[in-house]
């Protein structure tokens, strides 16, 4: 009996040794995941700032529901500036002082108790390029993580350049060159002070909203964002996606 117990004591070992190494390769495996979708998000941040992404998420969606999509990529330098401060005084008059998390706004949404919008444009361009819509927390925290990295490594002038190339301003039309083609008939670097700041009001919601035809509403919105697109130039909030 003595011998069988000893010989039981010794397996417990063995047992104990198989778990541990069981829980070490799961443990290695994990890791590796983790570390292969970091660099994975490394790559593909990196990637966008010199390739202009061939389409979004949501943009490929609607593109299968809708049966195809307008879409013109243009680069900066063929976007009249006035749109680009114009988008900028409507969505984020403080993007150029701010690091892709807006604190300031965030703490004023919550003043208001959620009424009013707070993603900067930085955080739009993060989730029409690389998530999906949603109100989520998954997605709000991988936008909130997501942001700052790609602030890191793209300058304000390409985050605003991609920004405008995969906003929708209507149903089926993405981008500024589209939209300006769809509403007025021109190229995105004709747009006049008056159209920019039309298509500047509807981005918040594009499928309820026209810029060749707006409502009262809309044509309010569109001279405050005039007012703001100058008052934005005048103080220097343009100078960081202008230089250059």
């Amino acid at each position: 009996m003595a011998r069988a117990g000893s010989k039981s004591k010794k397996k417990k070992p063995e047992k104990t040794n198989s778990v541990a190494n069981a829980l070490r390769t799961a443990w290695r495996w994990i890791f590796r995941g983790v570390l292969a979708f970091v660099l994975l998000i490394l790559f593909v941040t990196l990637l966008y700032r010199f390739v202009d992404p061939p389409t979004t998420p949501y943009a490929f969606s609607e593109a299968r529901r809708l049966g195809g999509i307008e879409r013109e990529w243009v680069d900066m330098e063929l976007i009249a500036p006035v749109m680009a401060r114009s988008a900028v005084a409507a969505e984020d008059a403080n993007f150029c002082l701010h690091w892709g998390l807006d604190v300031n706004a965030i703490q004023a949404a919550i003043d208001s108790g959620g009424t009013r919008g707070a993603s900067t444009i930085s955080q739009q361009v993060v989730k029409n390029v690389y998530l999906w819509h949603g109100r989520s927390w998954v997605r709000k925290s991988m936008e909130a993580l997501w942001t700052p990295l790609m602030e890191a490594m793209w300058p304000k002038r390409r985050i605003l350049e991609v920004y405008l190339n995969v906003a929708e301003f209507d149903e089926g039309v993405f981008g500024v060159q589209a939209a300006a083609q769809h509403y007025f008939g021109v190229d995105a670097d004709q747009l006049t002070a008056v159209q920019a700041a039309r298509l500047a009001a509807i981005l918040p919601s594009p499928k309820t909203r026209s810029a060749s035809n707006p409502s009262a509403s809309v044509r309010r919105r569109a001279a405050s964002i005039m007012d703001g697109a100058a008052t934005i130039l005048a103080d220097g909030r343009a100078a960081c996606f202008e230089d250059g």
